[in-house]
């Protein structure tokens, strides 16, 4: 484990006085309350709470899957919180990679066009044999051309994994990604996602309930109620 980074062209994230709100007039509910987070290149963070304090809100805010209600999201130095859906959506490519709990996988699309079919739509050159090396690396080099329905739940994450990296995003989101997943099967998928990140040299902010997987991380961070309560080295 190292020390991330703390010199602001090191940040691949700098989120002040973030709020979300979601709804309208008297129905209307506070999500996230004025969330203020760094995040280093190059560095792992684990984000702690119970269910409902906000870990998977403020997820999505940083990774630009939902707008900020107000404050500054900046992400690898665009402000995400003053981009529309659609250039949120062009920001994300190439710059973001995610890994959830469910895998997503398109049943229809191999292992290979699962992970390459993305990198195409966005118009990244060499889409193909970009996945087949990332499959590769993460050990699904001969089942390319296999189906979700014939892979077992931690192949899965690993062609989901190999989705979210294929691209060397420069920060990479995962929430709950051994969730699915039995004991030993999610150690492996853990130590793969971190193998990966530190090859690209990413930043990555992980969503998780287990201590021993948050302590695998440079730092550790608590939400709750909207808030965080805690940020530890």
């Amino acid at each position: 484990m190292h020390a991330p980074r703390n010199t602001i062209s090191d940040m691949a994230i700098r989120a002040s006085n973030v709020t979300l709100s979601l709804g309208s007039n008297d129905a209307q509910v506070s999500i996230l309350r004025g969330v203020d987070l760094e995040i280093a290149y190059d560095s792992s963070v684990a984000l702690l709470g119970p269910s409902g304090s906000g870990k998977s809100s403020l997820m999505a805010v940083l990774a630009g899957l939902e707008q900020a209600s107000g404050g500054m999201v900046m992400v690898d130095g665009l402000d995400f919180a003053h981009l529309d859906e659609d250039a949120l959506a062009r920001a994300r490519r190439g710059r973001i990679g995610i890994v959830l709990q469910a895998f997503h996988l398109l049943p229809t699309m191999t292992a290979l066009e699962n992970v390459a079919i993305p990198m195409e739509l966005a118009g990244m050159k060499d889409a193909f044999d970009r996945a087949a090396s990332e499959l590769q690396a993460v050990g699904l080099g001969h089942r390319t051309t296999h189906y979700p329905s014939q892979l077992s739940g931690g192949e899965q994450q690993r062609v989901a994994i190999a989705r979210a990296m294929a691209a060397s995003p420069k920060i990479i989101f995962a929430d709950e990604p051994t969730g699915n997943l039995d004991g030993s099967t999610g150690a492996a998928i853990i130590d793969l996602l971190f193998e990966r990140r530190a090859a690209l040299g990413a930043a990555l902010l992980i969503i998780t309930h287990d201590p021993e997987l948050a302590r695998k991380c440079d730092r550790v961070i608590t939400m709750h109620d909207g808030q965080i309560v805690e940020s530890a080295v």
